[in-house]
């Protein structure tokens, strides 16, 4: 499995790019459409949660890292997906769920949850330590990142030594979008300075070197930096090439590396392409895939209040905004303070910050009330027509609503693929 990442490096020497889509999502439905298009298509399905998701203690989806591979591999298996074209991913594994407590206690912290991904089987890690625990700076210097990442990759060392089989492959760099967006409309986003990344990487390098750990150096697989690429609540900044071939040429000094590129949500295919073709072979991809599933959950709750007697009207909306509004913390501080803004980013943002409230109950409750509405009914084309035009191959059959929002997010996937498995 971690051998596939090994390959992104030597198709990227050998001047025939290729790309992995990373899905960063922890949504049933996503993780059902990301294995069965692997299967379908043959294709390595890597798949990521992130430290603020998955932790030792639980994060906010409740999932301990054990508990979101069985997760993954219960759904693999309903999907004849083999899980030997499955890798698992940690995403910004470092203190930042602990970060306003002192940097020692984070970083115990953060070894145990490293320790809790490496034993459940993850072998793809992406070291974060840049980010100042209390009365520290809001961000750290490559020196102090370094040092962090290389105690974190001790523990990952450690304990994938004591279980045998595949070593892990890091990621190391931290240059990154806020995770989910920005929280307001942007023009411009400028590339990394390369000689940043430069330092960045030499840096890191000296650290694992000095601590007798040159072999896990030799096995980071990639460097996170900023392309130019974001999205905000309102808009998508789009990759430019031109922009950022400086800093593309940072890797013709380093053959054993690729870059990884947060936050290409909603670049579609062609800048997807660009990416790739220009050493950005890990594309990280998660609100998009949400904001999807929603756009396909609130066409059916529209159906549905249509179609459907005593269904209601937009009882799904209806129970999200009703979730959002008594427990704001995921979303109040990201959205401005005009209220018809905050109505309006609640439910349509390109963050998509809904997609926290998902696993609330009564949140299920409304999805699981919605699929049973249409389950099996066959649903005429001038309400496809009306609410959803895109599905309506669709209409007039029984109808399987979660097939459909397989289908939805499935189209998204397509085009991460079509631009990681480019024709050379």
């Amino acid at each position: 499995m971690s051998g596939y990442l090994d390959q992104l490096v030597a198709w990227r020497v050998s001047g025939m790019p290729r790309g992995i889509t990373s899905v960063c999502s922890a949504h049933p439905v996503v993780l059902r459409a990301a294995l069965r298009h692997g299967a379908a298509t043959s294709s390595m399905v890597l798949i990521e949660a992130t430290c603020n998701q998955v932790n030792h203690l639980g994060g906010y989806t409740g999932m301990r890292p054990a508990d979101f591979v069985a997760l993954v591999e219960r759904i693999a298996g309903d999907e004849s997906c083999p899980m030997d074209r499955v890798i698992l991913g940690g995403d910004h594994l470092g203190p930042n769920p602990w970060r306003d407590q002192s940097a020692e206690t984070a970083l115990v912290e953060a070894e145990k949850m490293v320790a809790a991904y490496v034993a459940a089987g993850f072998r793809k890690i992406h070291l974060d330590a840049s980010m100042g625990c209390a009365g520290e700076p809001l961000a750290l210097d490559d020196a102090a990142t370094a040092a962090r990442a290389v105690r974190l990759a001790a523990v990952a060392e450690r304990i994938a030594r004591d279980q045998g089989g595949d070593l892990p492959r890091y990621v190391i760099g931290t240059e990154v979008p806020p995770p989910g967006g920005a929280d307001h409309a942007l023009r411009d986003v400028p590339p990394t300075d390369p000689d940043a990344a430069r330092k960045t990487i030499a840096v890191h390098r000296d650290c694992f070197n000095a601590a007798g750990l040159g072999d896990a150096f030799d096995r980071v697989i990639g460097i996170v930096v900023q392309p130019g690429v974001e999205f905000g609540n309102h808009n998508v900044v789009r990759y430019l090439r031109d922009k950022a071939q400086p800093l593309v040429r940072v890797l013709d000094g380093e053959d054993g590396l690729v870059f990884e590129a947060h936050s290409t949500d909603y670049q579609g295919t062609a800048p997807l392409s660009e990416l790739v073709q220009d050493g950005f072979a890990i594309l990280k991809v998660g609100p998009e895939l949400t904001f999807v599933l929603r756009e396909a959950l609130y066409a059916l709750d529209l159906i549905a209040s249509d179609l459907v007697p005593g269904y209601g009207d937009r009882p799904l909306k209806t129970e999200m905004e009703r979730i959002m509004l008594a427990d704001p913390g995921q979303w109040d501080r990201h959205y401005a303070s005009d209220s018809a803004e905050q109505a309006l980013l609640r439910h349509y943002s390109l963050s998509d910050r809904i997609r926290y409230y998902w696993v609330n109950d009564a949140a299920r409750g409304a999805v699981e009330r919605l699929i049973a509405a249409l389950q099996g009914r066959s649903v005429p084309l001038p309400l496809f027509w009306q609410h959803w035009p895109a599905a309506a191959g669709f209409a007039d059959a029984p109808l399987d609503p979660e097939a459909l929002l397989i289908w939805r997010v499935t189209q998204s996937l397509c085009s991460y693929h079509a631009a990681c498995n480019l024709k050379n």
